[in-house]
C-alpha cells in the first residue's frame, strides 16, 4: 500500500486529538501501519524546538525559523521514512498552522513563509521537485470564543493559547484562506457540534476518499 499523510488542523479545544486517536484506531483495525505525531515536535529534536517556541519570548521571524527548522528534522528523521514504508501518517498541525499561527495570528510576512515551505518541504526524489503536502488536511474549525469556553480551567496555558480571542480569529482567517488556496486538499469540519456528529463527519470525508470502508 502507499503511504498516507493526513494532518489535523485547528485552534486548541477544536477537538483534534479525539479524532486523531479515533482515526488511528480505525486505520489500524484495517491492518494498516499508523504513526501517529505532531507540530512542533515529533523527533527528539523537534521536541526541543517545540518547548522554546510555545515558552520562550521571541520575534515572530525567529519563531517561523525555528518551527520550519524542527519541520525539516521531522520530515527527513520520520514522516518521509515513514510514508517510504507504505504507512499512515496522522499529523497533529503541519505547515497550515504556520500560517495560521505565525502568518494571521503574529502577522509575519507570508511570501517569506511560502519562501520556507519551498525550502523546507522539498522532496528531492521527485522530477519536477515537488513541495511535501498532506494528501488531506482536516480542518477543525470552531468560533474561537467556544474554544476558551471549552479549554477553561483545563490546564496552565502556553503563550499561544493565552492569546486573546482577537488573535484566534485572525488564525481562523489565515487557516480559511489556506483552504481557498488548496480546496481538493483540505475539508472542513465544523467543530462546534457534538462529538459524535463530529466523528461522523470525518468518518464521511474519510469513506469518500475511499480510504476507509
Amino acid at each position: 500500500m502507499s503511504g498516507l499523510f493526513i494532518s489535523f488542523e485547528g485552534i486548541d479545544g477544536a477537538g483534534k486529538s479525539t479524532h486523531i486517536e479515533a482515526l488511528a484506531r480505525v486505520f489500524r483495525d484495517q491492518r494498516r501501519t499508523v504513526t501517529l505525531t505532531r507540530e512542533p515536535g515529533g523527533t527528539p529534536l523537534a521536541e526541543k524546538l517545540r518547548t522554546l517556541v510555545l515558552n520562550d519570548a521571541m520575534d515572530a521571524m525567529t519563531e517561523a525559523l525555528l518551527v520550519f527548522a524542527a519541520r525539516r528534522d521531522h520530515l527527513t528523521q520520520l514522516i518521509e521514512p515513514a510514508l517510504a514504508r507504505g504507512e499512515v501518517v496522522l499529523c497533529d498541525r503541519f505547515t497550515d498552522a504556520t500560517f495560521a499561527y505565525q502568518g494571521g495570528g503574529r502577522g509575519f510576512d507570508p511570501l517569506v513563509l511560502q519562501v520556507l515551505e519551498g525550502w523546507v518541504q522539498a522532496i528531492p526524489s521527485s522530477s519536477p521537485v515537488a513541495i511535501r503536502q498532506p494528501d488531506l488536511t482536516l480542518w477543525f474549525d470552531l468560533d474561537p470564543a467556544i474554544a476558551a469556553e471549552r479549554l477553561a480551567g483545563a490546564r496552565l496555558p502556553d503563550k499561544f493559547e493565552a492569546q486573546p480571542v482577537e488573535f484566534f480569529r485572525r488564525v481562523a482567517a489565515a487557516y480559511a484562506k489556506r483552504m481557498a488556496e488548496a480546496p481538493l486538499r483540505f475539508a472542513r469540519i465544523d467543530a462546534a457540534r457534538g462529538r459524535a456528529a463530529v466523528w461522523q463527519e470525518v468518518q464521511a470525508v474519510m469513506k469518500r476518499r475511499r480510504w476507509l470502508q
